[in-house]
């Protein structure tokens, strides 16, 4: 039997999440993981199994979500490369196929070819998320769908409650308090957080605040159950210390609420 060589090519993608029922496939679902995989299919005439840098939620989006995939030496000769001298061999024409194909609300960014074996998963050493929020005078309207407007935020977050309470969940922490406790059952719940900040950003006009949380890996629904919680602290409903103390709980019933998907933003995956 002849040996067949494979080599890995990486995709980054952006989405917007609403469309879609989450990244993974599902059987009977519009998903970002079965629209790549039916056009790799139809591209290369095989069934392609694809690895994604982080699995979003139904309705979160990504503007940096990495997916890697295999493909045969006779595979990746036949496609158009191109090296533009910046260490990655790049492949436009089927970044252009993978565009037409796709779901309109997929884009894909950037096609090139990794180390061979590379995974978009397991080799990541940080995956960044932003989570944004509505807090000007007036609700947001051009950006209404990618940001939870909080009721009473007109009134003004106290974000730098927020920032105080939000140290305590630096570091590597079980954060079972903070994911979905289906998700939780019989499996690690150990996470590091490498950062939580805040900043105020003006987007198509409208004001928002910006939370951009930073980890290793994050459990299911860890960062948008970390932002309910912080909003409670900036409504003033909570104390500072409750974040801590809803931490060392170890159960999802001692912390805030999840906050909305459309705020929640997959922004970037770092291999270094």
């Amino acid at each position: 039997m002849v040996e067949i060589s494979m080599h890995t090519l990486a995709l980054r993608v952006a989405y917007r999440g609403a469309a879609f029922s989450g990244f993974a496939r599902q059987p009977d679902q519009l998903t970002v993981q079965g629209e790549l995989e039916d056009a790799l299919r139809m591209l290369l005439r095989r069934e392609v199994e694809t690895t994604c840098a982080g699995r979003t939620d139904a309705g979160v989006h990504a503007i940096g979500q990495v997916v890697s995939f295999d493909v045969s030496s006779d595979e990746l000769a036949e496609l158009d490369a191109r090296d533009e001298g910046s260490g990655r061999v790049r492949f436009a024409s089927l970044k252009r196929s993978l565009n037409a194909i796709t779901h309109d609300d997929i884009s894909v960014r950037e096609v090139w070819q990794a180390a061979d074996g590379f995974s978009a998963r397991f080799d990541a050493k940080a995956r960044e998320y932003r989570y944004f929020l509505s807090v000007g005078t007036t609700p947001a309207v051009l950006m209404r769908d990618f940001c939870w407007q909080v009721p009473g935020s007109a009134a003004g977050l106290d974000i730098d409650a927020m920032r105080r309470a939000s140290r305590c969940l630096i570091g590597e922490q079980d954060f079972k308090s903070f994911c979905r406790a289906v998700s939780a059952v019989d499996k690690p719940t150990c996470r590091n957080l490498m950062e939580v900040s805040f900043s105020t950003e003006e987007v198509m006009g409208e004001e928002l605040l910006v939370i951009r949380v930073v980890g290793s890996s994050f459990l299911h629904s860890m960062v948008r159950t970390i932002v309910g919680t912080l909003v409670d602290v900036g409504r003033g409903r909570r104390s500072e210390e409750w974040v801590a103390e809803a931490l060392a709980a170890r159960d999802r019933a001692a912390a805030g609420e999840c906050a909305p998907a459309q705020g929640l933003v997959f922004w970037d995956v770092r291999y270094e």
